[in-house]
């Protein structure tokens, strides 16, 4: 017979965490909330169908329900909810593709319910909490010369077809810039995904690889989680890493520390720094768009610091 869930995910011991409800409870967001109010349905759902028991109180990850759970053999998981959208929609692929090595294991997926069971990390100690800068960097440099060093499954979203329409957006983009100088680094940024494009890779790439998407694990040290896997050029994965800790990079300095970050991933990815160099402006041209469809008018600091630094430094 199959472990009844205790307690009950729709009793009043559950709540759905508050930063989750900010998420997706905006009065405008009519199909997050709606998600949202399907959650409890949907997680008792998937705790009967995959024989789960309760283990601790809900937390959540960037966008979706963390639910530590025990399997039907007493193994421990954690069970996974989000709202399935473009972004995510790979996630089971990828996963399944880099079958625990240096990322989180997929134990089980649903993927149209958006839905996932993975092997249960410590999310008590994420690699962000490690003081040591050295170390950081030296595990995000590891996690993600294994991971990209994987090809990209069939069916993957691709940087080619994101850079081909990030080009096609930056033309009307710009005059909502209000500063000229960071109207002309958009430009240069564009001018630099356009050159790379026609070669945009099919290694399988985490899109999101910073210090908080790492997590201590039991088998290996280090596990890197929440991947948006994306197929593509691996110099388009190094932007999360380099942005990390920005308030301290700036306290003393930005050239030193960016390039420092920029030699070490680069040298251990094995990456031509000219390409490597383009493709991390093509991330500085996708936030840019993004903030900009977003209202803004300006670039974040931390991102005209970077890309000018590895512009000033690209013959290097």
């Amino acid at each position: 017979m199959s472990p009844a869930p205790s307690p009950g995910f729709g009793s009043p011991a559950f709540e759905v965490p508050g930063a989750l409800v900010a998420s997706y409870g905006a009065p405008g967001d009519t199909r997050g909330r709606a998600w949202l109010a399907a959650l409890p349905g949907l997680a008792a759902g998937f705790l009967d169908r995959w024989e789960l028991r309760r283990d601790g109180p809900a937390g959540h990850g960037t966008a979706g329900l963390v639910l530590p759970v025990v399997r039907a053999d007493g193994t421990p998981a954690v069970l996974r909810l989000q709202p399935p959208a473009e972004e995510n929609s790979g996630v089971a692929a990828g996963l399944r593709a880099w079958d625990g090595a240096g990322a989180v294991r997929l134990l089980d997926a649903d993927p149209v319910a958006g839905a996932q069971l993975l092997e249960r990390l410590d999310a008590g100690r994420p690699l962000s909490a490690e003081p040591d800068e050295a170390v950081v960097l030296g595990v995000l440099a590891g996690l993600m010369a294994r991971l990209s060093a994987v090809p990209a499954p069939p069916g993957m979203r691709r940087l080619a077809d994101i850079a081909a329409a990030m080009a096609e957006q930056a033309p009307g983009a710009l005059p909502l810039l209000r500063d000229p100088a960071e109207r002309e680094l958009v430009r240069t940024c564009a001018a630099a995904v356009a050159e790379l494009a026609g070669e945009a890779g099919d290694r399988l790439l985490h899109w999101d690889l910073h210090d908080g998407n790492v997590l201590a694990g039991e088998r290996e040290p280090w596990l890197a989680i929440d991947p948006e896997p994306l197929a593509g050029d691996p110099g388009f994965e190094l932007w999360p890493a380099l942005d990390i800790r920005w308030e301290k990079v700036a306290e003393g300095g930005v050239t030193g520390p960016v390039l420092y970050r920029f030699d070490l991933l680069t040298e251990a990815l094995g990456l031509d720094r000219a390409r490597a160099t383009g493709w991390t402006l093509g991330r500085v041209l996708q936030n840019a768009l993004w903030d900009i469809e977003d209202g803004k008018d300006a670039l974040e600091p931390a991102q005209v610091a970077l890309a000018t630094t590895l512009l000033e430094h690209r013959s290097s």
